[in-house]
């Protein structure tokens, strides 16, 4: 009889739905894919979280608070796709952040500079430095792909957390290098760095360990936009690569209660194997290719 997991309403928060025609295509397989509450990125037409930009005053923050806005994110400028907005100091941000920390509202952090194997190390003294001038901000550093950013995250303690992306715990830097399905930003890193960020699950209390995100992606014939497609797949092939590392127990945590905890976000499964399309996904003019097109996942979700 095929093992069967029950897993309490799985959250996403970090989701991009992208615009237009691509956007209609993608948006339904957040459910799809096994996730009942998306927390969705700014830097498209679906402004459900606000982009940390000029015109963003301490007045709107209030304002955003008591309309229900959850989080502000932060694009460092030019690091990902669509971020040529993005900002270069965040000291003139500092009265925004300032009353975020008063009506307790999260900020969303890009953590990277420009380079893009040393871009997450060497964005953490910023990390260090608004974690010690606002200490009761909450903080998430998004899509962790280095050991250095898991100590760091530790090292401040409850107030700040980060997210860890499904595909930065399969991928290491030669999985990309040339082969542009598997290029995301962040990129994934080096294998002590994949090792650290399964140790972390695998600890099952760290506490700041939230889930992944999803993003549109470049085909193999094609070297556009950083970006690996999981939603459509998401909760099986969660499952899938955390009982490749023997983490399968802690899979409710990641996806569901650490991430919900954090973000005071509460609210009151598995089967027989199944390949994922190579094909993809197709509607109207608009083509996506999953994470691990034509390879087999361990589970499926049940009704």
């Amino acid at each position: 009889m095929a093992e069967v997991l029950s897993v309490t309403d799985p959250a996403d928060f970090h989701v991009h739905l992208r615009q237009g025609a691509l956007s209609e295509l993608v948006t339904p397989h957040v459910r799809k894919g096994g996730f009942s509450t998306a927390y969705v990125m700014p830097n498209v037409e679906f402004l459900m979280t606000l982009y940390l930009s000029p015109e963003l005053t301490p007045d709107e923050i209030r304002k955003a608070k008591d309309a229900g806005i959850v989080g502000v994110k932060s694009y460092p400028r030019g690091v990902t796709t669509n971020s040529d907005g993005g900002i270069e100091s965040y000291e003139v941000y500092y009265p925004v952040f300032e009353a975020m920390q008063d009506v307790d509202m999260v900020l969303n952090l890009h953590g990277e500079n420009i380079h893009v194997l040393n871009a997450e190390p060497s964005f953490l003294p910023q990390l260090h430095k608004l974690h010690s001038t606002f200490p009761r901000l909450r903080i998430v550093l998004e899509h962790a792909t280095t050991r250095a950013a898991v100590e760091a995250v530790k090292a401040c303690g409850p107030t700040v957390a980060c997210t860890i992306t499904v595909h930065h715990l399969a991928l290491t830097v030669d999985d990309w290098a040339g082969q542009s399905w598997n290029f995301c930003k962040p990129v994934a890193k080096y294998p002590d760095d994949r090792q650290a960020l399964r140790e972390v699950i695998k600890e099952g209390v760290f506490c700041s360990s939230s889930p992944r995100y999803n993003k549109s992606t470049s085909t193999p014939s094609c070297g556009c936009a950083a970006g690996i497609y999981t939603s459509p797949i998401l909760l099986p092939l969660t499952a899938h690569i955390l009982e490749s590392f023997g983490a399968l127990d802690k899979l409710e945590g990641f996806v569901s209660t650490f991430g919900r905890e954090f973000y005071e976000e509460t609210r009151g499964a598995s089967g027989a194997a199944f390949s994922i399309p190579e094909e993809g996904y197709t509607s109207k003019n608009e083509t996506v290719i999953p994470f691990w097109a034509g390879k087999q996942i361990n589970w499926i979700l049940s009704e």
